[in-house]
């Protein structure tokens, strides 16, 4: 249990990093006063605030939707283990019955504090952008589905990714946003007026931006522009040194700014695991150097399928490959995610909070993770 800690680098919502003296009571942090107390236990790492992973299918060798119920237990410690202190549980397209299903597990995390909610990707995502998602069971977002998912969802329900230029997509938005769930685009082929429209709609984030959606071009721009440069939209982005390339990462950030970026992992079962054979939903997963894909019929390797990243990682390359500041890094894998699903009890170091915190040296490398307290 730590009850107090110290650093010269304590890291704030926004971004910047000062002495300070972190108090811990009951899990929750008690005071942050200027400086170091002597009496505080004073480590050399930087002190930033707890992961905040809001797209994560799975990892040690677990799906969250496993029926498995201590199966999707052992992802989420080995997440947490990693620097992820929240994390959103995430579906694979599956029938909506199937869905509903998933859900109703699902919740038992919700209920029992594991997880702090859950994203649906799929099935209402475009199948020219299918990635690793089984064509045959995506379909439209008609309106019975919608209020199925919904229903079965409750309060827990926190997300759902939709190509909005599906038949009802831009009314599917809608009544997600009305009911409080966050409505993301992505696996899409929707140019900037759609994306646009699904903003206005009640849009707010953009799943793993740059992947499963069209390429930016001159001249028919597709959704990448006007997202990056919307206020309204947060934009997910995978940091794998896979799914995108540096320079792409520094145009995301120098646009929107940490502010409006959230780091994702998109992680699959296969994180924390040796390379090999997986599933990812229904379909087989070979993952090669830490690399995942698909496999096709005839053995050949496909789309990218998902990740194998951890938030931690995520924060190492985004500062020692990508050359962003660690404590800009930590608004974006922290603060500006909470912030955006409303989450007041974690993503800052501040009073009131849960100690949640990530100790990591200075290019980013994970060292400590702290949860409620209670070191991981």
């Amino acid at each position: 249990m730590i009850t107090r800690i110290a650093s010269h680098h304590v890291v704030d919502r926004d971004g910047n990093d000062s002495p300070a003296t972190i108090t811990v009571e009951a899990g929750r942090i008690r005071t942050i006063s200027e400086g170091i107390d002597p009496e505080a236990e004073l480590v050399d790492e930087w002190i930033l605030p707890g992961y905040v992973d809001t797209h994560c299918h799975g990892g040690a060798g677990a799906d969250f939707t496993d029926p498995d119920h201590e199966a999707a237990l052992r992802a989420v410690r080995y997440h947490r283990s990693q620097g992820s202190t929240t994390l959103f549980a995430s579906t694979v397209t599956a029938a909506i019955d199937d869905v509903v299903t998933q859900i109703g597990r699902l919740r038992r995390l919700v209920d029992s504090d594991e997880v702090a909610g859950i994203h649906l990707e799929g099935p209402f995502l475009a199948e020219s952008r299918k990635g690793a998602h089984a064509v045959e069971l995506l379909c439209d977002p008609d309106p019975v589905s919608v209020d199925r998912l919904i229903e079965a969802g409750g309060s827990a329900l926190k997300m759902v990714t939709i190509a909005p230029e599906r038949a009802h997509g831009l009314e599917a938005v809608a009544t997600f946003s009305r009911a409080g769930v966050h409505a993301a685009i992505g696996h899409t082929e929707c140019d900037n007026v759609t994306a646009s429209a699904a903003v206005n709609a009640g849009a707010d984030v953009v799943t793993h931006l740059f992947n499963a959606m069209p390429s930016i071009h001159h001249r028919q721009p597709g959704p990448v522009p006007p997202m990056l440069t919307d206020t309204r939209v947060v934009c997910e982005l995978i940091c794998d040194g896979v799914h995108l390339a540096p320079d792409v990462i520094r145009m995301a950030m120098s646009t929107a700014g940490p502010q409006r970026i959230a780091l994702v992992t998109d992680a699959m079962s296969a994180t924390g695991q040796p390379d090999g054979d997986y599933i990812l939903g229904s379909l087989p997963v070979k993952v090669l150097d830490g690399k995942a894909r698909l496999v096709a019929a005839d053995g050949s390797l496909g789309a990218i399928a998902g990740s194998t990243l951890t938030m931690g990682r995520a924060v190492e390359f985004v500062t020692s490959v990508v050359g962003i500041p660690l404590g800009q890094a930590a608004v974006m894998a922290a603060t500006t995610p909470a912030k955006l699903h409303g989450l007041d009890a974690v993503g800052v170091i501040e009073e009131g909070r849960w100690a949640d915190l990530c100790l990591t040296d200075a290019k980013g490398h994970l060292v400590r993770v702290i949860r409620r307290g209670e070191a991981v």
